[in-house]
């Protein structure tokens, strides 16, 4: 048993001190199983592109955690807000206030996810420090049953969650500093590896080009203004350039970016695109 460690006695830097030791310990966890990371990407990414969503399922932090990561999906990489969902326990409840009792109901879990219409076609992500939540467990069992396909990502192995899971992601960090909150390291690396997950994916889905946001939605004055930055850097022209040629785009990047890039107007632009499957990259590595 790790010995205890006396918080209490602390003074407040000694607390954050070594709240920050064991912090700096997580992206080591983290790179042990970047592999099985990979995998779970490529995974992710073949269902998405084959028609197919991403849903993230958890209870308390995890699922908060999963909701954060696909709700930032839609304004980041300009994907339909339905293909990265999150199923958290206690529903919408449970986004700003804790509802304890949610993570036992194994019943809610398949419930929610029949209800978003989960299919063959689809991808879960259960999300469980512990790996035995019941309502994970229970919806993970659901989609196996639906044959989708399915990720289990925990910070304890062995568990019931990375078991049952088609592929697992195991991230192990250890005791926390306030014993068994695992909101602390174990929420730290499930936050690094959700990061991981989306952001890959939508670089394999051309979602990216370089390493710029070139699908995100222009919805404010700072992401006009970062839009106009992306076309002006990658399409090699002035701010105001690319401004006009966003104007002319209606907003939409990667049609402005073609126009800069290429020197075609907006429905030639579209059009290249169009042919491309929207994907960016293959229009501009292959002008042709």
């Amino acid at each position: 048993m790790t010995r205890p460690l006396s918080l209490h006695r602390m003074s407040s830097l000694e607390i954050v001190q070594a709240m920050n030791a064991e912090d700096a310990t997580v992206a080591q966890a983290v790179q042990q199983v970047l592999p099985d990371i990979a995998v779970a990407v490529d995974l992710i990414a073949e269902r998405l592109e084959t028609g197919g969503r991403l849903f993230y399922v958890g209870a308390g932090t995890s699922g908060r955690l999963g909701a954060l990561d696909a709700y930032e999906c839609p304004p980041t990489f300009g994907t339909p807000p339905d293909l990265t969902q999150a199923i958290i326990a206690g529903n919408d409840a449970a986004m700003d206030r804790a509802v304890e009792l949610a993570e036992d109901d194994e019943a809610s879990g398949p419930s929610m996810l029949a209800d978003a219409g989960f299919c063959n076609k689809d991808v879960v992500v259960g999300l469980a420090a512990s790996g035995s939540t019941p309502f994970v467990l229970a919806a993970v069992r659901y989609a196996k049953g639906q044959a989708g396909a399915t990720i289990g990502l925990s910070c304890k192995a062995p568990s019931p969650l990375l078991e049952l899971a088609d592929h697992a992601i195991s991230v192990e960090v250890g005791p926390e500093v306030l014993a068994g909150s695992t909101r602390l390291k174990a929420g730290t690396a499930q936050k690094q590896v959700l990061n991981m997950l989306s952001t890959a994916t939508m670089v394999r889905l051309d979602k990216v080009y370089e390493n710029r946001m070139v699908s995100l939605q222009v919805t404010n004055q700072k992401l006009v203004e970062r839009a106009q930055g992306i076309v002006s850097e990658l399409g090699e022209v002035s701010g105001q350039r690319a401004a006009d040629l966003l104007q002319q785009a209606q907003n939409d990047v990667p049609t402005a970016l073609v126009m800069a890039r290429l020197g075609l107007d907006a429905s030639a632009a579209q059009a290249r695109l169009d042919a491309a499957d929207g994907h960016v990259g293959r229009v501009l590595d292959s002008p042709l």
